[in-house]
């Protein structure tokens, strides 16, 4: 079920934002020409992963610094996955399909080439 969360726009300054979905807290970050949607809480202690520092990639988490891959969710030291969320960018605005949450890779713009 895909939902209007953003607009391009609305990434472009700071290359993240929060938005919340029928009260499910995701943090999108723009990265590399695309869009990522990850939930929003870390999962080791429930840090807010939109204020963490965007890098090669990854966010890193405020917290304790573990580094979540934008595209998998997947944090190598820890052997740990971050929830993550389909992308779909269509005319600018940014779609998220909450009902498929995974480690599957996201944030593909319709249309980009890889």
């Amino acid at each position: 079920m895909w939902i209007a969360v953003a607009t391009t726009k609305d990434l472009e300054r700071r290359r993240k934002l929060r938005v919340e979905v029928d009260g499910l807290a995701i943090a999108l970050f723009q990265a590399g020409g695309r869009v990522y949607a990850l939930a929003d809480l870390c999962v080791h202690q429930d840090r807010s992963l939109f204020k963490g520092t965007l890098l090669d990639g990854k966010v890193i988490c405020p917290g304790h610094q573990w580094q979540f891959d934008l595209e998998t969710g997947y944090e190598a030291d820890q052997d740990r996955c971050q929830p993550s969320y389909p992308v779909r960018v269509q005319d600018g605005t940014v779609y998220v399909d909450t009902a498929s949450v995974g480690h599957a890779p996201v944030g593909r713009e319709e249309g980009a080439k890889a």
